[in-house]
């Protein structure tokens, strides 16, 4: 009877000890790590302040208006060196998605008037565009460089009807002012190399016009 108790008494001990190093506070790195898990985002599942769904797929389209604030012509036309030869502008901006997984990747279509001694060209660039922040980010101010070709539906006789077309550009984008519907702003460089003869235009912009998410 005695070893009975004793034997029942020492194991009584022995789960209250190890009851009582279970609920006592683990702590260290490993205890402190699980605090500081991230978990994996959703990118099919990412809600804006107002409700609509956003995610990783979404683009957006601009349509904007603008033009040259200041620019120069060099062996363009018939003089050799010509200032403040740009005009309007006009074009469209669309993200075909993102790129590296903080930037985007555009095509810009951009619709440009000249005004030269011995004419007034008129060209249609085609550029891609890269942008960051990413538009996911919905982050205002944005930042962005791009390159591609240009065509011209009307150009001075004896001057290419291509040209090697660049811009760096800075802007500020309001998403969902209305509804879809947003606005932005931006300013940068607007340059061309004529690739098939000589000349090239030196010029900075202002543009501004609206942006449908979707």
């Amino acid at each position: 009877m005695k070893t009975l108790l004793i034997t029942l008494f020492g194991s009584i001990l022995l789960s209250s000890a190890a009851f009582a190093q279970d609920a006592q506070p683990r702590v260290g790195r490993e205890a402190a790590a699980k605090y500081f898990q991230v978990s994996e985002p959703n990118n099919y599942d990412v809600r804006n302040e107002g409700g609509s769904l956003r995610g990783a797929s979404d683009h957006y389209l601009a349509l904007h208006f603008g033009r040259y604030m200041a620019s120069q012509s060099y062996d363009w036309g018939d003089n050799g060196q010509e200032d403040d030869v740009g005009g309007n502008s006009f074009g469209l901006t669309y993200r075909v998605g993102e790129w590296h997984n903080s930037m985007d990747l555009n095509l810009r279509l951009d619709y440009a008037e000249y005004n030269l001694e011995g004419g007034r060209p008129t060209k249609l660039s085609f550029l891609p565009l890269i942008t960051f922040p990413d538009a996911n980010s919905r982050f205002p101010l944005y930042f962005g460089i791009g390159a591609g070709l240009g065509v011209f539906f009307k150009q001075i006789d004896s001057k290419s009807a291509i040209s090697f077309d660049y811009q760096l550009v800075a802007g500020a984008r309001f998403f969902d002012v209305f509804e879809n519907t947003g606005f932005f702003i931006e300013a940068g460089l607007k340059n061309h190399l004529l690739i098939l003869s000589s000349g090239q235009l030196n010029g900075t912009f202002l543009a501004g016009g609206l942006v449908f998410t979707f």
